[in-house]
């Protein structure tokens, strides 16, 4: 009978527990496992909260309810019985833009979920039988207030286990990460190029690796394998005795974040390709992130002390277009790249043709060669030229360089220009900031005779500043766009006003629930002409 009973009071906080839980930790995937980006997903979702700490009042409040008239707690309990089915609705797994994956530290989350379940749902009843048992208490009216606190603490409860297994994973992950040193230390041969930056990382580690494959026997770490986990992986599973270089690219969203990889993987050089805003919301501070990109070139630093300087032994480099990077120039022996007048690797004369661009490079021996891509736009030299200052220091001679820049192609959802029919699709859609968003628009306007829309979720991570650097956004889209699409009302409302601000025709300007929506919205308008269409920015599930 008491069985009979437990089950017919748990079973739904045990439903809603398992859709919930699930939910909740995709989110706390997506951010990592970070409590700071989890407690942005939790501020961000106030109804939900809202939802669960109504079960939270009826369960504290409950002999308080009982107190009251029949006809209101009939009310409380359909009010109740409301959340509770909307809840169940808002965590029914949806398609996601990043899958949930079920890892084995997804698999340890659960365990501890289970823990905690029990001893919220159960210890309270056992406590109470033998009370009951005792003659010192009754089940009757407190057999509902344990599955009530439970509900509301459901958003709760991965933060509480992640932190609970904060030991554990530390421990599992230096098992792994001693491994990668391992097999790190038994390539003696290997070159190490650590590569970081605020943007323009991901695409100079791919047209680096592409140049140096003229030369050397190269692993680049994939996609956008930039935390210590994934670069941990790459070593483990990709590293093989036979390569020559590890192009490492190196990701950061708090301060410390590029040492705790260097400590590891010891960097023979460095690169990096900017300082901006870009995560400023974790950094806290500018100056956060200028210390954190350069301890890159901090640890190249203390290798080439270590080891006794040499010629071509230890080479930092620089963007030397970075305004920040100029003004923050910690290394002067850095070599530096761009196009501005001064940098050591310089590229000039540059023209955008239907084919692409083409410039001149300078090297800082004054050799001079023309060189041609299928890219468009500065920024695609700027990045190239940071691949081609380091692989031609490191030996490939230009002519090599110069038929491999040609093959070049462009880096997925990175300004990616793709094309359908009479429709070009300019995809920018992984990462943005101030900088990528208004280098994205200057490659944009460069499509002269096309109607040109932009669609857009806006920017984040950028702290105090974000609704600033959205509404110059707007600004600045107004000044370049036919049309413009934003996806989400609530995350676009600076954006919005920047662009009306900008005196940008308010019937040409669109704002969507979804981007399935924006996406069938784009195709529509002025179907038939010649269009290019921006996807800048593509905010993940936890948004």
């Amino acid at each position: 009978m008491v069985f009979a009973l437990v089950l017919l009071v748990y079973a739904p906080p045990i439903i809603l527990a398992v859709l919930g839980l699930r939910y909740h930790t995709h989110m706390l995937q997506l951010s990592s496992y970070q409590f700071q980006g989890y407690y942005r997903h939790l501020r961000n979702s106030k109804l939900l909260l809202l939802a669960h700490f109504l079960f939270l009042i009826r369960g504290i409040a409950e002999r308080a309810v009982e107190l009251l008239h029949k006809p209101v707690r009939i009310a409380g309990g359909l009010v109740l019985g409301a959340a509770y089915l909307w809840l169940l609705f808002r965590y029914i797994p949806k398609p996601a833009k990043k899958k949930f994956v079920v890892t084995a530290r997804v698999k340890r989350l659960f365990a501890t979920y289970t823990v905690l379940s029990v001893l919220i749902l159960f210890l309270p009843w056992i406590v109470l039988l033998i009370e009951s048992a005792r003659g010192n208490a009754s089940i009757g009216g407190n057999i509902y207030r344990p599955a009530f606190i439970y509900m509301a603490l459901i958003p709760f409860i991965p933060a509480i286990a992640n932190f609970i297994n904060m030991p554990i994973e530390k421990g599992i992950n230096q098992h792994y990460i001693n491994d990668a040193v391992r097999i790190l230390r038994s390539n003696k041969n290997l070159r190490i190029i650590g590569i970081t930056g605020s943007y323009g990382k991901t695409s100079v580690k791919y047209y680096l690796t592409t140049l140096l494959s003229e030369g050397f026997r190269v692993l680049m770490t994939p996609e956008s394998f930039n935390t210590p986990m994934g670069i941990v992986r790459t070593i483990r599973e990709h590293m093989k005795p036979t390569h020559e270089i590890f192009v490492c690219e190196m990701g950061a969203r708090h301060l410390h974040d590029i040492k705790e990889i260097t400590d590891f993987v010891h960097p023979d050089d460095g690169i990096v390709t900017s300082i901006g805003y870009q995560h400023l919301e974790t950094f806290n501070s500018l100056d956060n992130i200028i210390s954190t990109k350069y301890e890159l070139l901090d640890a190249v630093d203390q290798k080439e002390k270590e080891e006794g300087k040499a010629p071509g032994k230890h080479l930092k480099f620089v963007n030397g277009d970075n305004e920040i990077i100029r003004a923050n120039m910690k290394y002067k022996d850095a070599v530096t790249y761009g196009l501005s007048e001064g940098c050591d690797f310089r590229a000039t004369d540059l023209k955008v043709t239907g084919a692409g661009t083409s410039f001149t490079v300078t090297t800082p021996a004054g050799e001079t060669a023309e060189f041609s891509t299928r890219l468009v736009g500065q920024h695609n030299v700027e990045n190239i030229m940071g691949a081609i200052a380091c692989a031609s220091s490191l030996g490939i001679p230009l002519t090599k360089l110069k038929m491999a820049v040609r093959r070049l192609q462009s880096v997925p959802h990175r300004l990616e220009l793709t094309r359908h029919g009479n429709v070009s699709i300019l995809d920018d859609a992984y990462n943005s900031n101030p900088n990528g968003a208004k280098v994205a628009l200057d490659t944009l306007s460069l499509f002269e005779g096309n109607v040109k829309i932009l669609v857009t979720p806006g920017m984040v991570e950028l702290g105090e500043k974000e609704d600033e650097y959205n509404k110059e956004f707007g600004k600045q889209a107004a000044a370049v766009c036919d049309y413009i699409i934003l996806v989400g009302e609530k995350q676009t409302h600076a954006i919005k006003e920047g662009i009306l601000e900008a005196g940008f025709d308010s019937e040409r300007l669109f704002v969507k629930n979804s981007f399935n929506e924006a996406s069938q919205l784009m195709y529509e308008l002025d179907a038939g002409r010649d269009k290019v269409i921006l996807l800048e920015n593509d905010l993940p599930d936890n948004y």
